[in-house]
C-alpha cells in the first residue's frame, strides 16, 4: 500500500512540475533605428554630387546640372555655374524649388524639371545615395559646412564650364610685346556647352560687337589641361587646323576676365565674359576628381603685369 501511495506521489508532483513549466523563446531580433531624413538632408549646409560616382544609365536633370545642393526648410538650392560659385546666395546658390522628406523618401519639385522622387540611403555619416526608382540610376551627394568646403577646388576642377558660363569672351587687352602672330587676328571666343564639352569658336569681328551679333569665322576644338605644381594655372589648346593649335597658359583674373598666356609668340591677352548664361551646365562629367580639399575660398591669381614671365608661373 506504502507502495502505491509513493508512486502516485511521485506522478503528482511530475505532472505538477510538468503543468507550471513555461517555455520561454529568447528572440535576438530587435527594431533597427530608421533615419530621419530631414535631419540628414540639414544636417550639412552643402552636398556636393559627386557626379563621377553616378551609378545607371538614366538622368535626374536637376543633379545633372548642380555641383552643390542644399536643403532648408523645404526649399532646394543649387550651385549650377562655376560663376559665382562660393558667393552666389552667400554659398548656397540658387533656390530651385522645393522638396518633401519623410521615412527613406525625398520628393522633389523642380521649378524647371519638374517632379522627381527618390529613396535614401545613408552610406556613412556624410555619404548619402540618391535612388530615382524611375530611370534606375543612383547619384551619390557628400555632405560639407559651408566653412570647409573648398570652392577653389570645384572652382579650378572645371574651368572648362567657366569658359561656357558666358555667350562669347572678348578680347579686351593686348600685350605690347612678343611677336606678331596669328591669333592677334581673333577678338572673340565661344566655347559650347552639350555633347563633348569640347567645340569652341573665334571671330574676328570688331570689338564692342554685341554677343548676339557675331559672326563666328571657325569652328574647331579645344582643350583645358593642369599645370604641374601649379593649381591656378591651367593650359589652354585651340585646335586650328589651317594654322596647327595654339597653346595658352590659362590664369583667372575674376569671374568675368581670364589672361592667355601665349607661349610661342610671349604674347599675353586678356578677354571679358560678355552675356552671362545662367542655368548652364549639362554635360555629364563635372570634374577628374571628386575628392575636395578644406579650407579655402576662391582665390583669383592673375593680376596682370607688363612682365608676362614674372606672372603666375612660380
Amino acid at each position: 500500500m506504502k507502495t502505491i501511495k509513493l508512486l502516485l506521489s511521485f506522478t503528482l508532483i511530475a505532472t505538477l512540475m510538468t503543468s507550471c513549466y513555461t517555455e520561454v523563446i529568447v528572440d535576438d531580433y530587435a527594431p533597427q533605428p530608421t533615419i530621419n531624413v530631414n535631419q540628414v538632408l540639414s544636417s550639412y549646409e552643402l552636398w556636393y554630387v559627386d557626379i563621377n560616382a553616378t551609378q545607371g544609365f538614366g538622368e535626374t536633370p536637376f543633379l545633372q546640372k548642380a555641383f552643390t545642393i542644399s536643403f532648408l526648410n523645404g526649399v532646394i538650392y543649387a550651385n549650377n555655374n562655376i560663376v559665382g560659385l562660393g558667393d552666389s546666395g552667400n554659398g548656397y546658390g540658387i533656390d530651385v524649388g522645393t522638396y518633401n522628406a519623410y521615412d527613406l523618401i525625398l520628393d522633389v519639385n523642380h521649378d524647371i524639371d519638374g517632379f522627381s522622387t527618390f529613396d535614401v540611403y545613408l552610406l556613412n555619416n556624410n555619404t548619402i545615395e540618391l535612388y530615382n526608382p524611375n530611370n534606375d540610376t543612383s547619384y551619390f551627394l557628400k555632405g560639407y559646412q559651408r566653412s570647409n568646403f573648398d570652392y577653389d577646388f570645384v572652382f579650378y576642377d572645371n574651368i572648362h564650364y567657366f569658359l561656357q558660363e558666358y555667350e562669347a569672351w572678348e578680347k579686351v587687352f593686348t600685350s605690347n610685346y612678343g611677336a606678331l602672330n596669328e591669333f592677334d587676328n581673333e577678338n572673340y571666343l565661344q566655347f559650347l556647352a552639350g555633347g563633348n564639352d569640347s567645340t569652341f569658336r573665334s571671330s574676328q569681328d570688331t570689338p564692342g560687337t554685341p554677343a548676339g551679333n557675331l559672326f563666328w569665322d571657325y569652328t574647331g576644338v579645344y582643350g583645358v589641361g593642369d599645370v604641374a605644381g601649379n593649381f591656378y594655372l591651367k593650359t589652354l589648346t585651340l585646335d586650328y587646323d589651317f594654322f596647327n593649335n595654339e597653346h595658352f597658359e590659362l590664369s583667372v583674373i575674376n569671374d568675368s576676365e581670364i589672361e592667355l598666356y601665349h607661349p610661342a609668340s610671349g604674347t599675353v591677352y586678356a578677354f571679358v565674359g560678355r552675356g552671362y548664361i545662367q542655368f548652364l551646365k549639362t554635360g555629364n562629367v563635372k570634374g577628374e576628381s571628386s575628392t575636395i580639399d578644406s579650407g579655402k575660398l576662391r582665390k583669383f591669381k592673375g593680376e596682370r603685369i607688363d612682365n608676362p614671365r614674372e606672372n603666375k608661373r612660380t
